[in-house]
């Protein structure tokens, strides 16, 4: 027993060990690829453009305008004064369609506004506010939107083979960073209804320094399901079935116990990866969801909680014992369901659709049918025990054992 319980703790030690590297080598990784992003574009990368020929005022008189190349040849102008006013000109190529620069929360299309700027069939320049309010044209519905545009109209207007979107925002505090969405389409809106994109973009921009993340759409939708697939395999599968070992297979000493312990270290893992690519996701994105942010925080500090009792639990006979085990058992429950609690909540967050939905209210339900199962069998075996007379046991397997001194007839 010794040397099963020694060869337990050095691989538990073991993988600690590993997630510690995990986490040092994910922080210097993010690091490095936050400031691989910072000054990637530089405004010598910017065409000489005169604003005084094609743009009203105040547009054209703006002097002292920080441009960034942001996407293919898009440019992005912009300054920023002391009264907290940013006026802002999109560049790109145009000959026909749409052009359209979003403003989202968490980077993506669904819950965005837009400015879209277009020129008729007739030479006319238009520009409204959208609001993205689903991902079908139906859904995206004119004169609407949170884009804090201040009283001066937004321009468009057409020099050679580009369009220039301009408008200016009035926000309470200097605009930070921000992530953008970047479109366009190759259809003239009729009746103020989009087409369909035929390319799109997404970016995290400083307006506060001017620089950009290039973080693609692609590359953030990515990262939002490998939180999210590696949060459910973790806190939704691996710890539960570990709970479900502890609670329901003591009778299987010592096995029960390291399957035990191997699992719901190998749970906290998936668990502390769930925590730092959401960590990730907050550092591209600036996605403010306080209530999940705030819940996956409270699991991973009980998970730590859960994993220093491991190296403290005492012995058997010990008077704390009692102690232990019932802060070691309610402090697993607590954290399971709060992280239950949390999957849902992501995934109402990140508008997952009905295969993700689908996909983990089935798992949920084996796990919960699974232990109402275990608790009725535990029930039925705890009932014949002692319905039994005191001279007739069963062993740990159930099976009726009698005094040897029996005669056998």
């Amino acid at each position: 027993m010794a040397n099963f319980r020694s060869w337990t703790q050095i691989l538990v030690s073991f993988f600690s060990l590993c997630f510690l590297n995990l986490v040092l080598n994910f922080k210097v990784a993010a690091s490095a690829g936050d400031n691989g992003g910072v000054g990637s574009a530089t405004e010598s990368n910017c065409k000489n453009i005169n604003y005084q020929s094609f743009l009203p005022p105040p547009y054209q008189n703006i002097s002292h305008m920080i441009c960034r190349p942001v996407w293919n040849t898009y440019e992005l102008r912009f300054t920023q004064n002391d009264l907290q006013t940013t006026t802002i000109i999109l560049s790109a190529p145009y000959a026909i369609g749409w052009v359209g620069i979003g403003f989202s929360k968490d980077g993506m299309m669904v819950g965005s506004s837009a400015m879209v700027g277009w020129i008729t069939q007739h030479g006319h320049a238009k520009v409204k506010q959208f609001y993205l309010r689903g991902r079908k044209s139906s859904e995206v519905i004119a004169d609407k939107g949170e884009v804090p545009l201040n009283n001066v109209p937004a321009a468009v207007a057409t020099d050679g083979a580009q369009i220039h979107l301009a408008f200016q925002l009035q926000t309470t505090t200097p605009l930070g960073s921000q992530p953008i969405l970047l479109a366009f389409g190759a259809k003239i809106p009729q009746n103020h209804h989009l087409s369909k994109h035929v390319d799109k973009t997404s970016l995290v921009f400083d307006f506060s320094s001017g620089s950009q993340g290039s973080v693609s759409i692609n590359n953030l939708i990515q990262m939002r399901k490998s939180h999210g697939i590696v949060g459910i395999i973790g806190w939704g599968l691996i710890l539960p079935v570990g709970a479900i070992i502890a609670r329901y297979f003591r009778h299987k000493d010592p096995l029960w116990f390291y399957l035990h312990s191997v699992i719901q270290f190998v749970g906290f893992g998936f668990g502390l990866a769930t925590v730092l690519l959401g960590l990730q996701l907050y550092s591209k994105m600036q996605v403010h969801i306080p209530a999940h942010r705030g819940i996956g925080i409270f699991v991973l500090v009980l998970s730590i909680l859960q994993i220093l009792a491991f190296f403290l639990r005492p012995n058997k006979d010990s008077k704390l014992r009692m102690y232990w085990n019932w802060y070691h058992g309610w402090f697993g429950r607590l954290a399971l369901f709060f992280a239950a609690l949390n999957i849902v909540l992501g995934m109402q967050a990140a508008g997952a659709g009905s295969d993700w939905r689908i996909g983990y209210g089935f798992l949920l339900s084996i796990i919960i049918v699974a232990v109402i199962v275990f608790e009725v069998l535990a029930y039925l075996k705890r009932r014949e025990r002692r319905s039994l007379p005191p001279s007739i046991q069963l062993d740990p397997n159930g099976v009726s054992s009698f005094p040897s001194n029996l005669a056998k007839g």
